[in-house]
């Protein structure tokens, strides 16, 4: 079948149809713009990298719902087709709560959320010193996601379950943790920090036939299994959260102390023009919209 051009639908079909789905994190439009023009087909919205783009800080509970949706609006908005995994934390609060961040990512545009069983004061899932709350609580906010979905007409967003228990409580709980919220609805299971690719193989065979969503992160928790290796585990997608946050921060380190050394960004330019650089986020779609529709602002650029 072709896949649909609704971003959630389309998502489904891609976890239904052999292989898995890989997702670079992107943290604002500029690396959104690039992902796709890499060809990527599906995008995840790192919390972390959100946080760290958007508002300058450390991902440790700082950013808002409103900061993860209005980037969400922004990034979905760029190519609407393309399935957007967004992370939503912990849900920002109790089950009124949940329900309302559902709400807002699913009218967002946002094809998947996922939710985690940290407490509400979180932090990155690759840092030391996290607590969890209780399954019971945990299960509670995923049943919240489920509810509001079917309080939505026609959605289909995707709803994940993130364990960060296994670092605190041990594999066995987190498993036992990521069973009961795929009983209670979750479409997908994600353990967050998962050490070993033996680890990562039994967790989907423990949860089979529930998808798993495979979290990494160059230096953290996870190994830097390749997109291969995960999926011969038998994981349906892989993110990797900081591929381009940390691109950036390199790049621009780069750039800025050749601009502070030399006085001139000639060579951190790499003959990149403004019009060149335009090109890269949409300007010939802008062009191709205005000539179409009869205008000819655009005849010279």
């Amino acid at each position: 079948m072709p896949l649909s051009k609704k971003a959630s639908t389309r998502l489904r079909q891609m976890l239904a149809r052999p292989g898995i789905v890989v997702a670079p994190g992107i943290c604002d439009g500029l690396s959104a713009r690039v992902a796709l023009e890499c060809g990527f087909d599906c995008l995840y919205q790192s919390g972390a990298a959100t946080t760290a783009s958007r508002l300058g800080q450390p991902d440790l509970a700082i950013a808002t719902l409103n900061d993860f949706v209005q980037n969400a609006t922004m990034v979905a908005g760029l190519s609407p087709s393309t399935p957007l995994i967004a992370d939503a934390d912990t849900g920002f609060g109790g089950p009124s709560m949940v329900a309302r961040t559902l709400t807002q990512y699913d009218r967002a545009g946002v094809a998947a959320l996922h939710i985690e069983d940290q407490v509400q004061t979180k932090r990155c899932g690759h840092l030391l010193g996290k607590s969890v709350v209780s399954t019971e609580e945990f299960l509670a906010r995923i049943r919240a996601a489920v509810i509001a979905r079917e309080r939505i007409h026609d959605s289909d967003i995707v709803i994940i379950a993130r364990t960060d228990s296994a670092q605190v409580l041990g594999m066995e709980e987190a498993l036992k943790r990521l069973k009961a919220a795929s009983d209670v609805g979750a479409d997908v299971c994600f353990i967050e920090g998962v050490r070993t690719i033996q680890d990562l193989r039994k967790t989907v065979e423990y949860l089979a036939p529930t998808p798993v969503l495979c979290n990494v992160i160059a230096g953290g928790l996870t190994p830097s299994f390749t997109c291969k290796e995960a999926e011969e585990t038998g994981a349906k997608i892989i993110i990797f959260s900081l591929v381009s946050a940390v691109a950036m921060v390199h790049a621009l380190r780069s750039a800025l102390t050749s601009l502070k050394k030399t006085g001139t960004d000639w060579s951190s330019a790499q003959g990149m023009d403004p019009k060149s650089f335009f090109e890269v986020v949409g300007l010939q779609e802008v062009i191709d919209i205005d000539a179409q529709a009869g205008g000819s602002a655009f005849a010279v650029v």
